[in-house]
């Protein structure tokens, strides 16, 4: 695991370009796609897929509020096999490796249905707080069900493992998402609630979030609880090594969403209601960073640094090596150390158009005045409207940032309707797919010319 690991690091040292695409935005949204998916990265010279977490949202269809850092969505599966035998080698082995999470989390599911998806800290009091003998019945009555849900795990597993041959067979790498928290409501805050600031009924003592930005005037209280960090130091981050771990048995490379909840973090008390009377708690994330690079070595992650960044996250994530991010939509303004305007993006950032939570360039570019219009057009060294997106691609790939990261949403040139999430809402989100008859004949072609003119890697051999 290790040596896998360290050997994909020298990914982050070459310039490449890549598309940011959540799986379930497939036109079948499941793997279904995935050959034809890669066959268009690969004719358009595009040598990374990153995509968003690919747990199993908790309620409603985020990705970033899952019911455990460690299982995969099953729903990303177009059909669901036979279930394997417990005598099945196979499946086995992979019970024993995942053995960290995997039956919390059947135990979990188990119960959720049990008591019509109640949250765990409302369950009976024996499986609240985990009652060996409890849990141990449990196991044994309901054993059909435990065997039925290790073993979709265990087929996502092995689904995935013919994605990742497939995209190594044809240079694409693998980047993955894993948010910095987990929801309250999962099976690893009711498996480790040591782990966690809860108060003796299971609730959070202070939830998490943002100050007020950019996206929200009234910060975002996202809801999660916080990590007592003194507790997981002690134990020498157990929790957070097995979780990275699985990450690259997934990806060759992961994003750390929130980088800066490393170095401090929103506490909100838990009766406001937005994000406002929040405040800044300092946390051990250095040493956590350091602890892994001891035990795993250098990993191939990326630091997502948006929003307001400290000069001490900067450090740490310089102390670390890890590349951060760049934003070209938040580039438009007068301050000249504006970290998202192209002159500022060096090698250690990756670019993009926007992300996950941005509109979509055309949806950004007509929701601007007429004078900001001009402006755009202006610094992108274009005259007309319909020039824009495509010299937003072609500025990311021009940049020195190591990775031009484009969402396909700007490949194929759409608007507001297209936007994937909005941050602070609930309604709408999680639902873009595109259709294989967006793409136009020539459209890898173009993109293949961008990548090239960009001095990107965009051929096999180069990657």
């Amino acid at each position: 695991m290790n040596g896998a690991i360290k050997a994909n690091t020298h990914l982050l040292a070459r310039r490449s370009a890549g598309a940011l695409l959540h799986p379930t935005s497939l036109p079948s949204h499941t793997l279904d796609d995935v050959p034809e998916w890669f066959d268009f990265l690969d004719r358009a010279g595009l040598r990374v897929w990153q995509m968003l977490p690919l747990g199993i949202p908790e309620g409603g269809l985020s990705p970033y509020q899952c019911e455990s850092a460690f299982a995969v969505n099953p729903s990303l599966m177009a059909r669901f096999p036979d279930m394997p035998d417990w005598d099945d080698p196979g499946f086995s082995r992979f019970c024993r490796e995942q053995s960290f999470w995997l039956d919390d989390f059947a135990l979990f599911r188990i119960l959720k249905r049990r008591f019509q998806e109640a949250p765990w800290f409302d369950w009976p009091a024996e499986y609240k707080y985990r009652q060996a003998d409890a849990l141990a019945r449990l196991r044994f009555e309901m054993a059909g069900e435990y065997r039925h849900l290790c073993g979709m795990q265990y087929e996502i597993f092995a689904e995935w493992r013919n994605v990742r041959r497939l995209a190594a067979s044809k240079h694409i790498v693998l980047f993955g998402d894993m948010p910095i928290f987990v929801a309250h409501d999962s099976a690893d805050v009711w498996a480790h609630r040591d782990g966690f600031l809860l108060d003796a009924a299971g609730r959070p003592k202070v939830v998490t979030g943002v100050p007020p930005d950019y996206f929200s005037a009234d910060g975002q209280r996202w809801g999660n609880p916080h990590y007592d960090w003194e507790a997981m130091e002690k134990d020498d981050f157990r929790w957070w090594k097995a979780r990275l771990k699985a990450q690259f048995q997934w990806f060759d490379i992961v994003r750390i969403d929130h980088f800066r909840g490393f170095e401090a973090v929103w506490q909100i008390p838990v009766e406001s209601e937005t994000a406002i009377d929040g405040a800044w708690v300092k946390v051990p994330g250095g040493k956590l960073l350091q602890s892994v690079k001891d035990e795993l070595g250098d990993l191939p992650l990326v630091a997502e640094d948006l929003g307001i960044i400290t000069p001490e996250v900067e450090k740490l994530r310089r102390q670390f090596g890890l590349p951060g991010m760049s934003v070209l939509q938040f580039g438009f303004d007068h301050f000249d150390d504006n970290p998202h305007k192209p002159a500022n993006i060096g090698p250690d950032r990756v670019v993009y158009t926007g992300t996950h939570d941005n509109d979509t360039t055309l949806g950004w570019y007509q929701s601007l005045d007429e004078g900001m219009k001009q402006w755009v057009r202006h610094d992108l060294g274009v005259e007309q409207d319909h020039q824009v997106v495509d010299a937003m691609i072609r500025t990311a790939m021009r940049s020195q940032g190591v990775m031009a990261m484009i969402p396909m949403q700007d490949y194929l040139g759409l608007g507001s309707e297209a936007r994937m999430n909005v941050p602070g809402t609930i309604e709408g989100n999680w639902r873009w797919a595109f259709a294989w008859g967006q793409v136009a004949d020539d459209l890898p072609q173009k993109i293949n010319q961008w990548v090239e003119e960009s001095g990107r890697v965009a051929s096999p051999e180069g990657a």
